[in-house]
């Protein structure tokens, strides 16, 4: 992650604050994060110095256009500054300060299959145990992992998936 995006994400935060406004905020760096990432045609707009700043806040402003003001004032500075490129990681980075502020974090649950809605619970109180922080879940789908889970809170992992399990299994059997 880049000083800059911080320092955008940073400011932006501290706008919303003023505004009373972080949740709506970070309703529109979600959706950023989710259309950058689905999108290879918008990173390259974003990142092509071959096309005009006018024509990249115009696609922005098209694209985004249910977002709020500071979002969308957020697009006006990043193409006024020529960090446009930078957009989906001050919206990451927006989201991980504005989980700070809220004591919450972002677990990532890597299964095989989808989550139930029982298992995301005990999943969040169990991270809610661990770390004495509300969190919410990202659920990756990973099939090769065959089965269990591997559960990832700030720079905390636990691997309970058959493949790791296999694996050691394998390493103890070679030795």
């Amino acid at each position: 992650m880049s000083r800059a995006a911080i320092r955008y994400a940073k400011a932006v935060l501290s706008l919303a604050q003023d505004k009373k406004a972080t949740d709506d905020v970070q309703k529109d760096m979600q959706s950023i994060i989710a259309t950058v990432d689905s999108s290879a045609e918008l990173r390259m707009v974003l990142n092509s110095p071959l096309i005009k700043s006018e024509v990249k806040l115009a696609s922005l402003k098209e694209i985004f256009k249910d977002t709020g003001d500071l979002t969308q004032k957020l697009f006006d500075i990043l193409i006024q500054n020529k960090r446009v490129n930078l957009l989906g990681d001050v919206a990451r980075q927006y989201i991980v300060l504005f989980d700070q502020l809220n004591n919450t974090q972002l677990a990532k649950v890597t299964t095989a299959v989808p989550l139930s809605k029982t298992l995301s619970e005990k999943v969040l109180a169990k991270v809610k145990e661990l770390t004495g922080n509300e969190a919410t879940i990202e659920n990756i789908i990973d099939e090769s992992i065959i089965g269990g889970f591997i559960l990832r809170v700030g720079d905390l992992q636990y691997n309970a998936s058959i493949l790791n399990k296999l694996t050691r299994l394998k390493r103890e059997l070679s030795n």
